[in-house]
């Protein structure tokens, strides 16, 4: 067990490193008063049974070396969740310029979605992590989508797993529909975002006045 949690070390490093620094340009934005295209940031470095049954996939041994951190791109994964289909193109626009990763493939299942559906924009990095033996280059996955294509997403995976990957008919007839809904449902909002966007600048904004009359409340009447 040592082997492993020395091999994945540095993958962790490196999720808890990226969640904070793409968490920052949505406070980048705000303090620019610009509509922000991360909505929010996840992560998690793939558990071992995950990492196995990827071994099998590929036909390799299922111990830490250089054959599975090549072969396996998404041992650390990273998800940027966004209001709106554009805000997908922005961030990626965003990761292209960054000077602090390199951008090693793109998989946009956006304009070519899988035959399941599924839709989301993939790019596998290269990230240097500094560690107390030097710098240490891995590679990991970062997926940006829309808040409905996650929900449809974690439904997919669910029931994936539960199946075996062997869905029924109707279920993966009934989730190719709900695919292109959660589709349509993103370009109708997308028609409206600019709506979208002064009622949630407008909410935000009496949400700090309505916080501000509270704390001035709850002075009143205190000795000075």
């Amino acid at each position: 067990m040592r082997m492993w949690n020395d091999f994945l070390a540095p993958y962790k490093q490196a999720v808890v490193e990226l969640k904070v620094k793409l968490k920052g340009l949505r406070h980048q934005y705000k303090l620019e008063d610009l509509h922000a295209p991360v909505e929010f940031v996840t992560g998690r470095v793939k558990p071992l049974a995950s990492i196995y049954d990827k071994t099998l996939e590929k036909n390799i041994p299922f111990e830490p070396s250089p054959e599975l951190a090549a072969e396996v791109p998404d041992i650390a994964g990273l998800r940027i969740m966004c209001q709106f289909v554009d805000d997908i193109e922005s961030v990626v626009g965003m990761l292209r310029q960054r000077n602090d990763l390199k951008i090693v493939e793109e998989r946009d299942y956006i304009s070519n979605k899988k035959q399941s559906g599924y839709r989301s924009f993939h790019i596998i990095i290269e990230y240097p992590v500094e560690t107390i033996r030097g710098e240490k280059t891995i590679l990991a996955e970062i997926q940006i989508r829309t808040l409905a294509m996650n929900f449809w997403a974690s439904i997919e995976h669910s029931l994936n797993y539960k199946y075996q990957g062997e869905l029924p008919d109707v279920i993966r007839q009934r989730l190719e529909g709900a695919a292109e809904a959660a589709f349509r449902l993103d370009e109708e909002m997308s028609l409206i975002r600019d709506e979208i966007h002064e009622a949630q600048s407008y909410f935000s904004s009496f949400k700090e006045t309505e916080k501000r009359d509270i704390q001035d409340t709850s002075w009143k009447g205190e000795p000075e």
